[in-house]
């Protein structure tokens, strides 16, 4: 599957950054393309400066409202990212329709953090925008949650979360959410810790892209998992995790069949353990059971896969979400892991989503009394100096 990705804001575009990495391995590890168009677009001059895999021109780093902002940001006010993003869209559209190749690509995914302002505010603005232009062009979003910090200390991020999670639902065809906590290492340094989160946010995409796009027959699953399939597993709030399991030393051809039986049960149970690993490193805290939809792929050598294991993953998937649509297949692209990719779509119930909705309509009503209160006392301290004289003679 072939994504155009936009990044929108300095999160959004760290991340579609990541995408851009990602296709630059693709296509050297497994001749592949499954990002040949990534935009970044900033109204932060220097947010769009810092990046590393992005193409540095005016056509794939986009500067937005730099007449209101000269480029340093909008504060987070989410309302005025959305109302620069409507002043600036155009830009975004010509820079779709310069690429050569963005009709090859099958769908567009559109990148925002939800806390802050350029992203929060643009992402629905520019996903409309997109959905009025492209009819036949499914739209995805890649929505990021603040950290924990953020939500209890900073009522505006969780004001901006809310309201760009409303306005961005009924707009595209599928939400994918990442909540940063999950992804935290508290030994880390900042700049190393925000780093390998945003690679830990678009790697489960991985395996996920390049399977249906591979040139080399090698390369192709017994079952493959490709656009069609894909698209038709995304639906609504949606949560994607991959798992690893590290596989021993590998083994000559000749020397399969000299397995002892306790490595062939060992071997059957790898996708297994990559299963556990991949449900604790989802990307939003959720229950597979309220999910409609289910995807899955298998990744690793090919004579290290077997039907014992695929089986596994699939009941396992099956008992996890009792009620969905489940897809799945192999890909045999990767080396010396087992991985196991999943993407639970269509959920009915997210709790991160409906506390950011109850915290921000509390929010809402307290800043608008605090707001009434703030001009009166105003009003007050004026009224106090309203017989002294005014040295501008007005």
């Amino acid at each position: 599957m072939k994504l155009t990705v936009i990044g929108l804001g300095q999160c959004g575009c760290r991340i579609a950054d990541q995408f851009a990495r990602l296709n630059l391995k693709a296509r050297s590890e497994r001749k592949a393309v499954i990002a040949p168009h990534v935009l970044a677009v900033n109204t932060d001059q220097a947010d769009l400066t810092g990046l590393k895999f992005i193409k540095n021109d005016y056509m794939h780093r986009i500067l937005i409202g730099l007449r209101q902002t000269l480029g340093h940001g909008v504060g987070k006010i989410n309302e005025l990212g959305a109302k620069l993003a409507k002043e600036d869209g155009d830009k975004v559209m010509d820079a779709i329709r310069a690429e050569p190749r963005f009709y090859e690509t099958h769908a567009f995914m559109i990148v925002a953090g939800a806390a802050g302002g350029t992203g929060s505010g643009g992402i629905p603005v520019i996903a409309k925008m997109i959905k009025e232009r492209y009819l036949n062009k499914p739209i995805l979003a890649l929505v990021v949650l603040p950290f924990e910090h953020e939500q209890t200390t900073e009522a505006r991020s969780v004001y901006n979360t809310a309201t760009c999670l409303k306005s961005i639902y009924d707009v595209v065809d599928a939400v994918f959410l990442a909540d940063n906590q999950r992804y935290v290492r508290k030994d880390m340094s900042l700049m190393n810790n925000m780093d390998k989160i945003n690679r830990q946010i678009a790697e489960p995409f991985y395996d996920l892209l390049c399977a249906g796009e591979v040139t080399k027959g090698k390369f192709v699953g017994s079952r493959t998992v490709d656009a069609g399939d894909m698209l038709a597993s995304l639906e609504g709030w949606t949560t994607v995790g991959i798992g690893r399991t590290v596989l021993p030393g590998m083994r000559f051809p000749w020397e399969i069949n000299k397995k002892k039986f306790r490595d062939k049960a060992l071997e059957s149970f790898r996708g297994t353990r990559a299963m556990d690993a991949t449900v604790h490193e989802l990307s939003i805290d959720c229950d597979p059971k309220d999910a409609g939809k289910a995807l899955y792929i298998i990744a690793g050598p090919g004579r290290e896969m077997n039907m014992d294991m695929v089986k596994n993953v699939s009941t396992y998937i099956r008992e996890l979400s009792p009620n969905a649509t489940i897809r799945g297949g192999d890909f045999p692209g990767e080396k010396h892991f087992i991985d196991v990719a999943v993407i639970f779509s269509q959920l009915s119930f997210v709790p991160r989503i409906r506390d950011f909705y109850e915290q921000a309509t509390v929010y809402a009503a307290e800043y608008e009394g605090q707001l009434m209160e703030t001009k009166q006392r105003i009003e007050e301290m004026s009224d106090v100096a309203k017989d002294l004289p005014n040295l501008l003679g007005e």
